[in-house]
């Protein structure tokens, strides 16, 4: 899972609370019935189309009650008139996209609504009241109401088809104004400069002045050899720049950096700065082609001149480094067909970009895949559910089970450029609770996936969490590392997920070697019912987006970790409806004051526990660390702070203004040592307070 929007919501908006539902808000889309032989107008002018015996299918009196069950239930979140507010809108031409394929019903709506909502409280209203709710969208969508209710699971709901209104479709949020070249390429454009070269990729763990890849460097370490700034005077950093992206969606963002240039994303802005002065080299502004799915960015991946990413609406492209204009772009994936989209930070390896499709909670069939750095065409693609017949096959039981087995891939990989073998971790499988239809062990989902990085064929894997039935993807695939296990050293990988169980693994024996809790366990092997179990970690408990960090001169693997707990629920009955979540089931956190993080300092060797520091709200940011013998991260307070690595104590803390839940880097330019914070909105369900992503640049005086 990637932690959607919200679409459905109680009055609690700020509350975090989570409905599990992606995009559901497109319930609200433009209706007409299979038959038509009628029009009258709806919104905007656009026609609506109707079969005479089919119009009216609700009346005004149960709209107006299903307008009073949305004004206490979700107008709070969801706008008074349904325009969004928190929460995404329940009107307008977004939700064209989402639900006018003509390939959904108005009781697909119903099922979704009834097994939705309310937000963290699905199921609570009646049939009627639900019901209801439907009506009143249908009317706020320009249907004409009649005499005869609307009844649940009556035949008119089953046969009138969703489909837009009208041929044009408005544009979405429009991005900034572009500063770069946006003309579109027809082809493959040569970029203007080199670099970074693959011998520089390859020695990048040891290069102190560029951070260039997503994690630092292929191995994930996200260990920075500088010392300039250390435990006796990390308490004198103070912000030397600052830049503010303007947006405020959720900021995910790791940055990479190359020759005093820092390359950053936001969800639809690809940015170039100055790495010491925060002065906007220039800016690319990518507008939505497609459907959008989940809007954070993790970062973009850079060489040969180039700057490449992946975007929500299913394209990858390549941006000119110097001057941020547009050499290539594909359209990797049919978003608008439920084909998946993106958010993963690509990995360049040679003359392969490396890219794994999001999100397992669509019921997409996930993979990772390479393309060619020059053009975008595809070399390889490895599926992390197996079509029918392939090896892994027999783990899902049911060849229908694997047409949505999820299996995404939206989080960090890693490389080992020696073996040539790239580290994939794969999400959860689908749908998330109702395992009834996927029984078996699901490979080759919530595991590692170790794979040929020029070819795409498995070398080998290691599987976390089989049969996941609680969203417990595997995040992280990192670091790669040598360290000495009884006396003998070794080459190890650190693997960790949402279940929040760090793991440590002999890379050339596949040996396990330890694991190590970093959160909260409770009922993790307890089955899911249709009353419900309480169970930690939480569908966003233990290890996201950004993971450990290691520091050979402390043999410490520094682990971010959510600790929140909730109560799942399997579904009385599952329903795939495209381009809605495949959860088959619902999940209620626990009270948002309960929720903490911790950020665990493990030694790498035994896995025994050195310190902990707990944070008052869940640790999302990344971590990095120093020959200073520093941590640096970020909590969802807003605050930067630094550690001691080899105690845990607390030195030094400055509040950037937003929740951190993206990246942390430093590295040296002309001699002196610069940290960078990314400071940004995170998804409402965290609730955290909203911040403009912002990059704030730490020195000394």
């Amino acid at each position: 899972m990637t932690h959607k929007d919200p679409i459905f919501s109680s009055s609690k908006c700020s509350a975090p609370a989570i409905t599990l539902v992606l995009g559901l808000a497109a319930v609200c889309a433009s209706l007409v019935p299979a038959t038509v032989r009628s029009s009258t107008l709806g919104p905007r002018g656009a026609a609506l189309t109707q079969s005479t015996e089919q119009r009216g299918i609700y009346t005004a009196a149960q709209a107006l009650r299903g307008q009073s069950v949305y004004d206490t239930r979700c107008a709070s979140c969801h706008g008074a008139r349904l325009e969004g507010g928190s929460a995404a809108a329940l009107a307008g031409s977004r939700f064209m996209d989402k639900w006018g394929r003509g390939n959904r019903t108005v009781d697909d709506l119903y099922f979704i609504t009834r097994t939705q909502m309310p937000y963290e409280a699905a199921g609570t209203l009646s049939v009627q009241q639900y019901v209801d709710v439907v009506a009143y969208m249908l009317k706020a969508n320009g249907y004409p109401s009649g005499e005869r209710e609307m009844t649940a699971g009556s035949a008119s709901m089953k046969q009138i088809k969703v489909a837009p209104q009208g041929s044009g479709k408005t544009a979405m949020t429009e991005p900034p104004p572009a500063t770069a070249d946006m003309t579109p390429a027809t082809g493959s454009s040569p970029p203007s400069s080199a670099g970074p070269s693959q011998d520089e990729l390859n020695k990048a763990q040891t290069n102190t002045t560029d951070w260039l890849v997503s994690n630092h460097d292929y191995s994930g370490q996200r260990f920075v050899d500088l010392k300039q700034i250390n435990t006796q005077n990390v308490a004198s950093l103070r912000p030397a720049c600052l830049y503010q992206a303007g947006d405020t969606k959720a900021f995910h963002n790791n940055p990479v950096i190359y020759r005093g240039v820092m390359y950053i994303t936001t969800s639809t802005s690809t940015i170039a700065l100055d790495a010491t002065t925060c002065k906007l080299r220039w800016r690319h502004n990518w507008r939505p082609k497609a459907l959008e799915i989940w809007p954070p960015n993790r970062g973009a991946a850079i060489k040969d001149g180039r700057v490449i990413r992946a975007t929500t609406d299913g394209y990858l492209f390549a941006l000119d480094m110097q001057t941020g204009k547009l050499l290539w772009e594909k359209k990797v994936v049919a978003s608008e067909k439920n084909e998946g989209s993106f958010n993963i930070a690509p990995l360049i390896f040679e003359d392969l970009i490396i890219l794994g499709l999001g999100i397992s909670e669509q019921g997409i069939r996930g993979w990772v895949g390479a393309f060619k750095l020059d053009t975008g065409e595809p070399v390889w693609r490895f599926k992390t559910v197996p079509a029918e017949g392939d090896p892994g096959a027999e783990t899902w039981g049911k060849p229908e089970a694997l047409l949505h087995g999820g299996g995404a891939v939206w989080s960090p990989l890693s490389l080992d450029a020696e073996q040539g073998l790239v580290y994939v971790p794969v999400a959860n499988p689908a749908p998330d609770f109702y395992d009834d239809i996927r029984p078996g062990a699901n490979l080759y989902t919530n595991s590692m996936v170790v794979l040929d990085a020029r070819t795409g064929t498995l070398k080998w894997h290691y599987q976390l969490m089989p049969h996941d039935t609680h969203d417990w993807d595997t995040t992280q695939v990192s670091p790669l590392f040598s360290a000495s296990v009884a006396g003998k050293n070794r080459k190890l990988v650190a693997t960790v997920g949402k279940d929040g169980l760090l793991h440590v693994l002999d890379r050339v024996t596949k040996e396990h070697l330890y694991e190590t809790a970093v959160t909260t366990r409770s009922n993790v092997g307890v089955p899911l019912t249709t009353a419900g179990v309480r169970a930690c970690p939480g569908v966003l408990g233990g290890v996201l987006w950004n993971g450990p960090a290691f520091n050979p001169r402390t043999n410490m693997l520094y682990v971010p970790a959510v600790d929140w707990c909730g109560v799942f629920k399997k579904a009385a009955e599952l329903r795939a409806v495209e381009g809605q979540q495949y959860m088959g089931g619902t999940y209620a956190f626990d009270p948002a004051e309960k929720a903490r993080g911790w950020l665990t300092a493990i030694d790498a060797s035994t896995g025994a526990v050195r310190w902990r520091y707990e944070s008052a709200k869940p640790m999302l940011a990344a971590v990095t660390t120093t020959s200073g013998d520093l941590v640096f991260t970020g909590e969802l307070s807003g605050d930067m702070i630094a550690l001691d690595a080899r105690s845990g104590k607390l030195l030094y803390r400055f509040n950037t203004g937003g929740p951190m839940n993206g990246g942390l880097v430093t590295y040296s330019i002309n001699g002196k040592q610069y940290v960078a914070a990314m400071s940004g909105s995170a998804s409402g369900f965290w609730g955290a307070a909203p911040g403009s992503s912002t990059v704030i640049v730490f020195s000394l005086p």
